[in-house]
């Protein structure tokens, strides 16, 4: 391939890398990774609550990684009350998950932003054949699709296994119970998905500029060049 085109194809995987650095950067300091819907359970059962009454007794909560809000409903009208996963919410989380998923985000972002540095390195300047060149791409690549891809079922484990919704609506409950109606992953977690299928778009970038992948066998010349000396 031309070395003009390879450029362009260095400098795109550059901006790609750049650009999920930065909304990995973004969304670590969002609340919009959960949104849900939580019932007073008690609430609505002590009045026999059905149909259209059970509306008055559904109340809202979204989260991110460091805080959140939810919306307590309970036949009176909604309070809404701020929390932060730090310190309040420490000793009812997962909080061996949840600190490795910020760590993956935080690993995420600085790989990014290495692999943004040496796609654009290797587009306007002289790679070197170890770790600047072409293996160091792949390397960089791989590991923050893997810090996606980790992050994303981390935290899917702790929202959907560890019920981590429902612990953040019972927080400081007393005599209400809440249930956690719905719950969907927002914003946040799908730009790590994107972030995630951008790193590995990247390498096949780099295998699309000419580049094979790392351990890859090449092709055995001996036995063309055999033929050649045979010639003479």
């Amino acid at each position: 391939m031309p070395a003009q085109q390879k450029k362009i194809i260095f400098c795109v995987a550059g901006v790609l890398s750049l650009a999920c650095a930065l909304g990995t950067a973004a969304a670590i300091g969002t609340q919009l990774w959960v949104k849900g819907t939580i019932l007073c359970k008690t609430g609505a059962l002590l009045v026999n609550a059905t149909g259209q009454e059970l509306q008055k007794f559904v109340g809202d909560i979204q989260y991110g990684l460091f805080r959140g809000q939810r919306v307590r409903q309970c036949g009176l009208g909604g309070r809404p009350l701020h929390f932060s996963f730090f310190p309040d919410l420490l000793k009812i989380i997962p909080a061996s998950i949840h600190v490795s998923v910020i760590l993956f985000c935080t690993v995420l972002i600085i790989f990014a932003l290495v692999g943004a540095g040496f796609f654009m390195f290797n587009a306007f300047g002289s790679p070197y054949e170890t770790l600047h060149g072409p293996v160091g791409l792949y390397l960089w690549s791989f590991i923050a699709c893997s810090c996606g891809c980790l992050i994303m079922i981390l935290f899917s484990s702790e929202v959907k296994i560890h019920h981590l919704s429902e612990k953040i609506a019972n927080f400081k409950e007393g005599s209400f119970t809440f249930k956690t109606q719905s719950e969907q992953f927002a914003d946040s977690f799908w730009v790590i998905l994107v972030c995630s299928l951008a790193h590995f778009l990247n390498a096949l970038l780099i295998r699309f500029a000419g580049f094979q992948f790392p351990f890859s066998k090449p092709k055995d010349s001996g036995t063309v060049t055999g033929a050649a000396d045979l010639m003479y």
